[in-house]
């Protein structure tokens, strides 16, 4: 299973979009917040369900602000990441993770991209693929192959 990790797209969604298209077909994308109606959009341009979170741009969203789904027997928490204060550190989302069962953490609200695993948990931001921060200010986004192992990888929008 192929997934594709957005989060803080803030109506800029062309690139990501496009990016996406020329790709091999992913199965399922996930949008981290800021702007959930842009993970609607691209849902719908690409013709792929979608889990959304609401992140801290999106608060009179119906949304909500953390999940928990399972994907080929691997537990994913997605969340937005201002309510366990990210930009300071990540602790209190990998305690959270932890105390779910989570195999997987996904997290946004920075706009930095992180790829790491700490113990048996891998913990990721896709940064944003519309407003970078961080060292490279390049323009990012995940991407998850679940099968009997685990692959995420940080990639870049064109």
């Amino acid at each position: 299973m192929r997934i594709a990790v957005v989060s803080d797209t803030h109506s800029h969604n062309k690139g990501i979009i496009e990016t996406l298209s020329s790709m091999e077909r992913m199965d399922l994308l996930i949008h981290l917040g800021d702007f959930v109606g842009d993970g609607e959009k691209i849902s719908k341009a690409l013709g792929l369900p979608a889990v959304i979170v609401r992140g801290n741009g999106d608060l009179s969203s119906s949304y909500k602000d953390y999940e928990l789904i399972e994907l080929e027997g691997k537990k994913i928490f997605l969340t937005h990441g201002h309510l366990f204060q990210v930009r300071f550190n990540i602790n209190k989302l990998y305690y959270k993770a932890l105390e779910l069962g989570a195999d997987i953490a996904l997290f946004g609200h920075t706009h930095i991209p992180v790829n790491l695993a700490h113990d048996d948990l891998i913990i990721m931001n896709p940064g944003s693929p519309s407003y970078p921060r961080g060292g490279s200010l390049k323009k990012t986004f995940g991407l998850i192959e679940l099968a009997e192992d685990i692959k995420t990888e940080i990639l870049t929008v064109f």
